[in-house]
């Protein structure tokens, strides 16, 4: 009999961030974006374990939660860390957050926000402080040592999370934008890496099966207004890969209209 592996987590229970709270009476009256995404006024989710999936069609309001709660953890909707961050005019910060309240068990030292999209203007920005003679330190020192730029996308992205993800609150939003199937294994790797061997916490808004199937994880399903958990069997990523896979042949026979997986 063969036992499976599962990622330990000795922080399980403990994390930094228990969950996130819409309060009622904040949120403004017109139906508008971001308020009149269907789990706002009833929000109330628990986050408290070591890795917790967002899942959900484009436009359930996956990426815009996961921006809300980088807001309230002091994190940079355009993403970076504590000290690291990148500002944008377009990107003040989160309307969302602005009516909903965190449940911390305590704040974490320390704190990133992944998106893909802006590594590249990251990787700007340490070059930056490199030509900057008023800079103290070295800008690359957490990331690798050399410039991001001289990396593709992927390994840029890898290499900003081997060397600067230890202990802290990490979010990731659609990491697979930057990574094959085969790098998506090695960040499932490093993410199984740094929950055993540290109090990591980390909240990933994704629409990879592949990331899916990190062991022990809380998937929840934004295209359900609730929030609930869902098994990683159930949701429309899992089901909809592994039909084409293996009969392709009835979603080249769809006009789109209908759904082969149901």
């Amino acid at each position: 009999m063969t036992s499976k592996r599962t990622a330990k987590a000795p922080f399980a229970g403990k994390m930094y961030l228990q969950g996130v709270y819409a309060v009622a009476e904040r949120i403004p009256g017109e139906a508008r974006f971001p308020f009149n995404l269907p789990f706002v006024r009833g929000l109330d989710v628990g986050l408290d374990q070591p890795v917790t999936f967002f899942v959900g069609e484009n436009g359930s309001g996956k990426s815009t939660l996961l921006e809300a709660i980088a807001d309230l953890c002091g994190l940079h909707v355009a993403g970076g860390g504590s000290a690291d961050t990148l500002y944008s005019s377009h990107e003040q910060g989160s309307e969302l957050a602005r009516v909903l309240r965190p449940r911390f068990r305590h704040r974490p030292r320390d704190g990133f926000f992944f998106r893909a999209e802006t590594l590249v203007n990251f990787a700007t920005l340490l070059e930056e402080r490199q030509r900057d003679p008023d800079f103290l330190g070295d800008p690359y020192m957490r990331y690798g040592g050399k410039s991001l730029h001289l990396r593709s996308h992927g390994e840029a992205f890898l290499d900003v999370f081997q060397h600067r993800i230890h202990d802290g609150l990490f979010l990731i939003d659609e990491p697979e934008a930057a990574l094959s199937p085969q790098r998506q294994l090695t960040l499932l790797y490093l993410l199984r890496d740094r929950v055993e061997r540290g109090r990591a916490q980390f909240i990933i808004a994704t629409h990879a099966p592949i990331l899916l199937t990190f062991p022990g994880a809380v998937i929840l399903d934004f295209d359900d207004p609730a929030l609930p958990e869902i098994a990683l069997q159930d949701t429309k990523h899992y089901q909809i890969t592994r039909g084409i896979l293996e009969h392709p042949e009835r979603y080249w026979r769809s006009d789109g209209s209908d759904d082969p997986a149901g």
